[in-house]
């Protein structure tokens, strides 16, 4: 449920057209849809603009399955990260009517119930390091698409060929918000913020050799990045840092209505 749904169902009580107890009914659990072990989250769209999104990772079938459609039941649109390409066939064949957009780089899936419409004040700039960063860098971009947003993407800029960045210099400067993903040593954040005038979501990812622990070098790098305004997710947390954008490049039609 959302602003605009609640908006409605008060509208349709003062007018007659839904009984209090009916209206009182479907506010009683503030939006939870509840299928087999699953609580959805309806009421998170109203809370914070944001519908509640579906980490299938480490779900079985029956629980990612009844989180499906618990979020349908909800009227929202749907988004499922960290999904497995060879899971995709079990989310098909247990909800054949609804059309399931599949982004197999990014890992996610999404089920569009209602139009997109563009929440944002401007564009919202995806970078990555190197190819193999991409997995994490499009789940970034394909939630902040998901969630409203303009999504310009630049990658394969690493600090081992840094001329390659050179080109999205434009984009840059006309990003509301920049998203940066890196492994390795995680150099790449401190640079773009270097030259950037907007927030930085530095990505460390789980890329590189022994001593990159992970992912672990990289935060560390980030978190002690020497240029001013970089901000850092967790390892390999690409939905974390789309989210994340989506809230800074977020229109406030509120604040607009009050000057």
């Amino acid at each position: 449920m959302d602003e605009a749904a609640l908006r409605q169902l008060l509208e349709s009580v003062r007018d007659g057209r839904t009984g209090t107890d009916e209206a009182l009914a479907d506010l009683r659990d503030f939006g939870i849809r509840r299928v087999g072990d699953v609580a959805f989250d309806a009421h998170r769209p109203l809370r914070r603009g944001i519908a509640e999104a579906i980490f299938a990772e480490r779900k079985s079938d029956g629980q990612l399955c009844d989180a499906v459609a618990a979020a349908i039941l909800a009227g929202g649109d749907v988004l499922v990260t960290r999904l497995a390409p060879e899971r995709l066939h079990v989310l098909r064949a247990h909800h054949p009517d609804a059309a399931i957009e599949h982004a197999p780089l990014a890992r996610t899936a999404q089920i569009r119930q209602n139009p997109w419409v563009d929440k944002g004040r401007g564009e919202v700039l995806v970078m990555c390091a190197g190819t193999a960063d991409v997995p994490v860098a499009e789940e970034a971009a394909v939630t902040a698409e998901f969630l409203g947003n303009r999504v310009i993407r630049g990658f394969d800029v690493g600090v081992a060929g840094l001329h390659r960045l050179l080109p999205h210099l434009d984009a840059l400067r006309r990003a509301t918000v920049a998203i940066v993903v890196a492994g390795m040593e995680g150099a790449l954040p401190s640079v773009v913020a270097g030259l950037a005038p907007c927030p930085v979501i530095a990505v460390p990812t789980s890329v590189g050799y022994g001593a990159s622990f992970g992912g672990i070098a990289a935060l560390l790098a980030m978190l002690n990045s020497c240029a001013g305004g970089v901000t850092v997710v967790n390892i390999d947390n690409g939905y974390g840092a789309g989210v994340a954008a989506a809230l800074m490049n977020r229109k406030r039609e509120d604040n607009a209505e009050h000057g």
